[in-house]
């Protein structure tokens, strides 16, 4: 199942509040959801977490589960997309500052369920250093520093995106991971961070990562289409 994740940024003029509200009571259930293709949807809004930047680069993002990539494919030709998700997308997000990365889900701790009331969770993107391969990457990803994100306090599910393949086809991905790490609340996110075991995941991932390229976004989650 490819794991899409898109990151979105509010159009000139919006606030991030109502660029928040646009695509949960607008965009999300009446253009997007209808697209048959999709398995489930997501939306997590962008939430304070330490120094607040002036502009942040993203204010949300939309998790989106499709089957394989045929349906992939299928999806961007449909009615639903073209005539609906597509046109609208320039009435609240300023498109030339989006980014979409296609993951493979790498889920190293279950947790409960995708689906919580109060669900938080902090997404870390990252760059594999320069000189690695990325399956050297994905091999110190998947064993040593998931035994550093697995030991912050409060984590309850943790997930790593990989890019897919595909990406490096013809040229170099602009991102090669997406990190998940899942909260019961925002007040347990907040002390996790706070952590010195959040400090050593931090310390641990600069070392196989370009440090410039790694970007934290703590977000909550909003279900469109559930997992059940």
């Amino acid at each position: 199942m490819i794991h899409q994740l898109i990151f979105a940024h509010p159009k000139p003029g919006m606030s991030e509040q109502e660029f928040q509200r646009y695509w949960l009571d607008v965009h999300a259930p009446n253009y997007a959801a209808k697209i048959p293709q999709i398995r489930k949807y997501c939306v997590d809004t962008r939430i304070p977490l330490g120094p607040e930047p002036a502009d942040p680069l993203w204010s949300g993002i939309a998790e989106i589960w499709l089957d394989n990539d045929e349906d992939q494919l299928a999806s961007l030709q449909t009615p639903e997309f073209l005539e609906g998700a597509r046109l609208d997308e320039p009435r609240w997000a300023a498109f030339w500052r989006t980014v979409v990365l296609d993951t493979d889900a790498q889920v190293l701790l279950p947790g409960p369920g995708t689906e919580r009331p109060e669900g938080t969770k902090l997404v870390i993107l990252a760059k594999r250093a320069n000189g690695t391969t990325v399956e050297d990457f994905r091999r110190r990803s998947l064993e040593g520093h998931a035994k550093t994100a697995l030991d912050v306090p409060g984590v309850v599910r943790y997930v790593q995106g990989f890019v897919r393949d595909g990406a490096y086809a013809i040229g170099e991905s602009l991102l090669d991971v997406a990190y998940q790490l899942s909260f019961e609340n925002e007040e347990a996110l907040r002390l996790a961070v706070d952590s010195a075991e959040f400090g050593r995941l931090l310390a641990d991932l600069e070392e196989f990562t370009e440090p410039r390229y790694i970007h934290q976004l703590a977000v909550r989650e909003h279900w469109i289409i559930g997992a059940e």
